[in-house]
């Protein structure tokens, strides 16, 4: 009975110009696959798509802040933050008008939100204690794999370098929705080859999305690196002397190393926030003496002068850990 109908079907369609045609091309599914002698459907060439980076809000420049009180500054991060901090504190310590507070945590970072989660984590920070300025410095534990929306990305595939993008993109888009200027510190020059080439890629990331971002990157390589762009413990200082700048695991840095990553820091801040003073000038007075000049009152004749407010710090209550 079979056989008959399939004689039948064949005859039909030999007997009309439509089923002579789908004899010689077909094209029709004959179960769950087509038929191999079915011309191949076009394929549309794949087109790339550019992420667009998400709209920055503006923010309030730091000059302007300062007319309204007291510039609070925030350093967030690893820990190596709590090194940029306590340089950084030390930097800014003789502005009456700077205070500067700790935010960073021991072994935390942007790869394992899982374990800590940094954006949740800043926003509780800066909504129990607000800040004008968020300084951060993130990285060396983020060599690792990233989940993101159920997917794990192995570090430092296409996949990671999008899912980190996109955090570093969130937390900036967090602060500065909350009028927090951003500065982010990148990572220093490391002793192992292969950890410093890994510090390096995540360098390469951030440095990338805060220039599409328009938030200020400070780079420290150079600045931890020797005359021949290579580690070495011992740097030399303004002075030309060699002084132990590294910690032992080849990772953390010396007060002294700290001391020189704040630094620029520091001057950035300042700057930004007009609080470099002039170069003084020389001017005659009576009697043809010169007097150097500044522009501003000498020390002993401010108000307040040897009970000048200092910068505050605040404690996170973090563990101890190894970064």
């Amino acid at each position: 009975m079979t056989a008959i109908f399939g004689i039948g079907v064949l005859a039909g369609l030999l007997l009309t110009p439509d089923g002579r045609q789908w004899l010689r091309h077909p094209t029709v599914m004959l179960g769950d696959r087509a038929n191999a002698s079915a011309p191949a459907a076009p394929v549309a060439a794949p087109v790339a798509v550019v992420a667009a980076p998400p709209p920055v809000p503006a923010v309030t420049p730091l000059a302007a802040r300062l007319t309204k009180g007291p510039l609070r500054i925030g350093v967030f991060g690893d820990s190596m933050a709590d090194g940029l901090f306590t340089g950084l504190y030390r930097d800014l310590r003789d502005q009456p008008k700077v205070t500067v507070t700790k935010f960073s945590e021991v072994s935390t970072g942007l790869s394992r939100y899982d374990y800590v989660d940094i954006q949740a984590k800043t926003q509780r920070q800066i909504e129990a204690t607000p800040v004008d300025v968020a300084v951060i410095l993130f990285g060396t534990n983020d060599a690792q794999g990233i989940s993101l929306d159920g997917v794990i990305h192995d570090f430092g595939t296409e996949g990671w370098k999008a899912a980190y993008a996109t955090r570093i993109e969130n937390l900036v888009a967090m602060l500065r929705g909350r009028d927090v200027a951003v500065y982010w510190v990148g990572l220093p020059r490391m002793k192992s080859a292969r950890f410093d080439g890994r510090m390096a890629l995540i360098n390469g990331v951030i440095e990338a999305r805060m220039k599409a971002l328009n938030v200020p990157y400070l780079e420290t390589v150079d600045l931890t690196s020797n005359g021949e762009g290579g580690y070495e413990a011992y740097l030399a200082n303004d002075s030309g002397r060699k002084v132990l700048m590294r910690a032992n695991d080849g990772i953390h840095m010396s007060m002294a190393g700290y001391l020189r990553i704040s630094g620029p820091v520091a001057e950035r801040l300042k700057r930004d926030a007009g609080l470099l003073n002039p170069a003084p000038t020389a001017h005659p007075r009576e009697g043809g003496d010169p007097v150097l000049s500044s522009g501003t009152p000498a020390l002993q004749d401010s108000p307040g002068f040897g009970s000048r407010p200092r910068p505050v710090t605040q404690s996170t209550g973090s563990p101890p850990s190894r970064g």
